[in-house]
């Protein structure tokens, strides 16, 4: 089973277009392919395939619970929170900031007292849906107002994975959430290639670099995919591309016909993936 991470510095670049379209593609050439939407707070493949949601498995995060009477007050749970997380005013018990934590443990590992303890709260759910002969959807969702989305991200790999290897999938593309930041390795972590979703404009150069220089630190290959190809002069990606030493795989024409078919949620009626 071959990973692919369908990417993109920016959103609207047409990155969920490209994964559903290639998604589409290997199905039709046989391939059994199991597309996971990792772009977690803001999902959109169901419905550009049309496909219903089922099957949904909740999806928890970890937190610390302060116990005051078995505090020390001592502050070290504050002193090595990387994420300050966790403060307290004077003399007074920590407390927690639960918007930045990321459940990572290092409080309740290292407190000497025995004071912080576990606890969990929902944070998201996974979905998974039937989209086609030979094509299964895993969807993950965030729950509104969470801000610390990894574990929704890192559930719904999991369960694309587990998915992956028991319909004997030939592919598991992976469509991460637009930029760099940490949901976004997280996703392309694994990834035996990445596409990078660009568009011939200064910003789509620019944050396309960016996508491709982390890429080239998590040692992971990368090509270009670029959309919306003729709306403007592509010499700049072109440019990049040659710099940064990286073939554009793909080149997608901004057409009606495409506009149409992703409206009315026919792309497995179009070829543009030549």
């Amino acid at each position: 089973m071959r990973r692919i991470a369908i990417t993109g510095g920016k959103g609207g670049t047409g990155k969920s277009t490209v994964a559903v379209l290639l998604a589409l593609k290997l199905a039709r050439e046989g391939r059994k392919v199991v597309l996971c939407d990792a772009d977690v707070e803001c999902p959109d493949d169901h419905l550009i395939l049309g496909a219903k949601l089922k099957d949904a498995e909740p999806i928890y995060q970890e937190y610390p619970k302060i116990d005051e009477t078995k505090c020390t007050k001592c502050g070290k749970c504050v002193e090595e929170c990387r994420f300050n997380a966790l403060f307290r005013i004077r003399d007074d018990a920590p407390e927690l900031i639960k918007n930045l934590c990321t459940g990572c443990g290092l409080c309740w590992g290292l407190c000497p007292a025995g004071a912080i303890s576990v606890k969990e709260e929902p944070c998201g759910e996974t979905y998974t849906a039937k989209a086609r002969e030979d094509l299964w959807l895993v969807t993950g969702l965030s729950l509104a107002g969470v801000e610390e989305t990894g574990p929704i991200v890192r559930d719904a790999k999991v369960r694309a994975q587990e998915l992956a290897k028991k319909v004997k999938a030939d592919y598991l593309l992976v469509d991460t959430s637009p930029g760099t930041h940490c949901n976004v390795i997280n996703a392309l972590l694994g990834s035996y290639l990445a596409y990078v979703v660009t568009e011939p404009t200064p910003l789509g150069v620019h944050d396309s670099k960016l996508l491709l220089e982390l890429l080239e630190v998590l040692e992971v290959p990368a090509e270009l995919v670029l959309n919306k190809a003729g709306v403007a002069s592509a010499k700049d990606t072109e440019g990049m591309a040659k710099e940064m030493r990286v073939k554009i795989r793909y080149r997608i024409p901004y057409s009606e016909e495409l506009v149409k078919a992703y409206s009315q949620g026919k792309l497995d009626e179009i070829d543009v993936l030549r």
